[in-house]
């Protein structure tokens, strides 16, 4: 059975979202108070996560972006809010779908069963022997664990996950240090090179793979064939 996490402040949104997925063979936690969150996702673990984004005390992009700083389960961002400055933002926050109230249950499961079928093998990365392990937040070359911070460790999963795809400083800023970060591209710099440094100890190619696109940002390179 797999479960969800439903966050709402409105406890009818939170019911009508049950019963669309419980006969779907979800198991549902919900709640309407988002400071919850992060706790409920470090003790238990969930295949995906439904979030309201106009919530009071502490909005749906800003939860998403904690959450991204703790976990990849995918998150589909539920909200009566349709303007495209809004699911431009939600998406740069790191949600994986965004569907706006009111909607079919046909749609809530076609969109679920999307997001779930692209990040199946997002947990979980291997090139050449360096494995990025999401699930036990670890990241190894030959049995030799590398020490990485917790932004540094998204950081390089973030792009081992989707290689070949150019990441820009202010992207990454986005996706690592949240949107309304006053972080610096330099910042992103500092931890590249922090990355490398520890990985290259360890015997691995880094600089074969992680590379600098000049004046843009950087990418993981998919074969080095």
């Amino acid at each position: 059975m797999q479960k969800a996490l439903l966050v709402d402040d409105e406890e009818r949104m939170l019911d009508l979202l049950e019963l669309n997925l419980n006969p779907h063979g979800f198991k549902c936690i919900k709640t309407t108070k988002p400071e919850e969150v992060e706790q409920l996702i470090k003790n238990q673990t969930f295949h995906i996560i439904l979030l309201d984004i106009m919530m009071p005390n502490l909005d749906g992009w800003e939860l998403c972006r904690s959450i991204r700083q703790i976990s990849t389960v995918p998150i589909i961002m539920i909200t009566a809010r349709d303007q495209k400055q809004d699911i431009v933002k939600g998406l740069k926050l790191g949600a994986d779908d965004y569907i706006t109230k009111p909607f079919e249950e046909s749609e809530l499961l076609a969109r679920i069963e999307a997001v779930q079928r692209r990040s199946q093998h997002q947990s979980y990365v291997e090139v050449d022997g360096l494995v990025w392990d999401e699930k036990q937040y670890q990241l190894k070359y030959k049995n030799q664990f590398i020490k990485l911070t917790p932004k540094e460790f998204l950081l390089i999963g973030t792009l081992m996950k989707k290689p070949d795809q150019v990441f820009s400083r202010e992207q990454l800023i986005d996706l690592i240090w949240g949107f309304d970060s006053h972080t610096e591209g330099r910042t992103v710099d500092s931890h590249v090179r922090n990355i490398r440094d520890k990985v290259r100890q360890t015997g691995f190619n880094i600089d074969q793979y992680f590379v600098t696109v000049w004046g843009i940002g950087y990418k993981w390179i998919k074969s080095t064939q």
